[in-house]
């Protein structure tokens, strides 16, 4: 049953909010009356969570299939140290409550998949995308076209963000610019960023998510100017923003089906290039074969330390690069732990075939630990 009033203790909690014209009671009442499903309770989700229960919106799903790991806490800061190993659904709904004790809230430990994604968001009236998975990102964009349900995309790379308002109503009756309007194709695996390999600004997701949070609670009350039609990029680093106009595709609804209908299959290629450990690569190189060593690093770890004749092609770089990598002789691709590597054998296996692929084992980490310990770490 829809409210339509609110009790004393809400007058005082909320009393900030009902002395704005723009908010008032009547705001206040949206607010209280509003289902917004949270997908993600980690960086971004901590901080949209708690400003979206602090506001009064009355009920909010949280979905998350992860456990706190103490390498969150830089930038999760919903979470304590006492909690790490906990479920971060179940972790986050407890300090909520806290926060505001009449909130409802509908907690979900389980991944949000093809299986459950329509009956899980057809129950809110907003979802927030604080994914980083791109994967999942997809899914909520394509359920929530098929829906017509608006919802708030953000996501954060090192010291750079995005936040825009998708698939939300315009005055005229159609729909703005959904996700695939932005980005039509799922990514390879090379272009998929990873901030454990990457890293990330402490801070920024808590800038990003606050900014979704703004965006929730102005769709909500029908005030401001929402971010729909526009991409909001924002550069921590540069202190820079940057609003990109954007428009919806003709064909977004096809694009929507045609990716239900595909059931989110994973791109990774299953079988592909070897591994070779960094004693067999030290082996090698003393018998003197000609191996191409490719560090795929950016430029300061390469400047650090990096194996002897190697050559410097960042990932971001492989793919307009890829006619530098020989085919006639072993090439042995490094990072620093062998992740960023592992994705680049597999892209270049998929993408060109190339048979003649080595992931090294370990990254020049194991190197330095193993070969050559006189070697600078980081």
């Amino acid at each position: 049953m829809e409210a339509t009033t609110l009790v004393p203790t809400e007058k005082q909690r909320y009393q900030k909010h009902l002395n704005l014209p723009e908010i008032g009671t009547a705001g206040q009442l949206k607010l209280k009356n509003a289902r917004v499903l949270v997908v993600g309770a980690g960086g971004l989700g901590c901080p949209v969570l708690q400003y979206l229960t602090a506001a009064g919106v009355g009920t909010i799903g949280v979905i998350d299939p992860d456990v706190i790991d103490l390498s969150n806490l830089q930038r999760q800061i919903l979470y304590n140290t006492d909690e790490v190993g906990k479920p971060k659904a179940k972790a986050a709904v407890n300090h909520l409550n806290r926060l505001n004790p009449d909130i409802s809230f509908d907690t979900y430990t389980m991944a949000l998949d093809i299986n459950n994604a329509r009956g899980i968001i057809e129950a809110y009236d907003i979802v927030v995308d604080c994914t980083d998975n791109f994967k999942v990102r997809y899914l909520v964009n394509d359920v929530c076209v098929f829906l017509k349900k608006p919802f708030v995309y953000g996501a954060i790379h090192r010291f750079e963000g995005q936040v825009a308002v998708l698939n939300a109503a315009l005055e005229n009756g159609q729909r703005g610019p959904t996700y695939r309007c932005l980005f039509p194709e799922y990514p390879n695996d090379i272009e998929i960023p990873n901030c454990s390999v990457t890293g990330v600004l402490g801070v920024l997701p808590g800038v990003i998510g606050t900014y979704q949070a703004n965006e929730v609670i102005k769709l909500i009350t029908g005030i401001g100017q929402s971010l729909n039609e526009h991409l909001l990029m924002i550069d921590l680093l540069a202190m820079t923003q940057q609003r990109i106009k954007t428009k919806r595709r003709a064909d977004a609804e096809e694009l929507a089906r045609q990716g239900l209908a595909s059931g989110y299959r994973s791109s990774t290629v299953a079988v592909g290039p070897q591994k070779i450990s960094v004693q067999e690569l030290s082996d090698r190189l003393a018998l003197g074969e000609e191996i191409f060593l490719l560090d795929v690093r950016e430029r300061p770890e390469y400047d650090l330390c990096h194996l002897e004749g190697s050559v410097l092609i960042p990932v971001s770089m492989i793919p307009n690069n890829r006619k530098r990598i020989p085919t006639d002789r072993p090439v042995v691709i490094y990072c620093h732990h062998g992740i960023r590597s592992a994705n680049v054998v597999n892209y270049l296996y998929a993408q060109e075939g190339m048979t003649n692929l080595y992931n090294l084992d370990g990254g020049i980490d194991a190197w330095a630990r193993d070969i050559e310990p006189e070697m600078a770490t980081y």
